[in-house]
């Protein structure tokens, strides 16, 4: 990857976790301001970014509706909405949809649940596979190679908060063997979650699961 495309996409990164001040793009990639504005001022003028009236800058709507339209064109939650709807009719709380895409476990949909507790999870948004109930769903059902491949992507982004394999394993397994998973405020420590596992009719004879779908069970 370029020096440019590299920052550039720090950049969106960084402003898409919150808006942020030039002085504090600059600080945080201690580098002088002028080169943060220049890089700042080719994605505003791409629709990527928006410099507001209040000095700081902010995702611009272009880069909103790529994403939407991203989000739009996986086939998984298109095909998997209206029975994330139904459940969250009956649960009454937050149902997400998470899907194992390359190297990385992510949520696809979420219906929030508006009235109760309020999750930080956002569709899009990458997954602690160790420590999620959808994560450890998927991660149960897979084989072993494509398991270690996917936590050792996990080490390597510093993002695994699991560092006994061998725990996580026996913990997999009883997952594996009730057909179920659950986080215990591991992820959010307010929020209880129950997941379980989505398998295809081509996964179904392997057990293989690449989806897995979530609903809190209390606070």
């Amino acid at each position: 990857m370029s020096e440019t495309v590299r920052r550039a996409t720090e950049l969106i990164e960084l402003v898409a976790s919150g808006s942020r001040t030039l002085r504090e793009i600059s600080e945080h990639f201690e580098v002088h301001r002028s080169t943060v504005f220049r890089q700042l001022k080719t994605l505003e003028s791409a629709g990527f970014l928006v410099h507001r009236d209040d000095g700081t800058w902010a995702i611009g709507m272009r880069l909103v509706a790529i994403g939407q339209q991203a989000v739009d064109e996986l086939d998984l939650r298109r095909i998997a909405h209206p029975a994330l709807r139904e459940l969250h009719r009956h649960v009454g709380s937050t149902v997400h949809l998470a899907q194992l895409i390359g190297d990385g476990v992510y949520y696809v949909d979420k219906v929030e649940d508006t009235d109760g507790v309020r999750m930080s999870s956002r569709v899009g948004g990458q997954v602690d596979a160790a420590r999620t109930g959808v994560g450890t769903a998927i991660l149960a059902h897979l084989p072993a190679p494509e398991r270690t491949r996917l936590l050792d992507a996990e080490d390597a982004r510093g993002t695994s908060a699991s560092h006994d394999r061998a725990a996580l394993e026996r913990r997999l397994g009883d997952i594996r063997r009730r057909g179920w998973s659950a986080d215990d405020g591991e992820f959010e420590e307010f929020v209880n979650c129950v997941a379980v596992p989505v398998v295809s009719s081509g996964d179904a004879s392997t057990g293989r699961s690449r989806s897995a779908r979530s609903a809190p069970s209390g606070p």
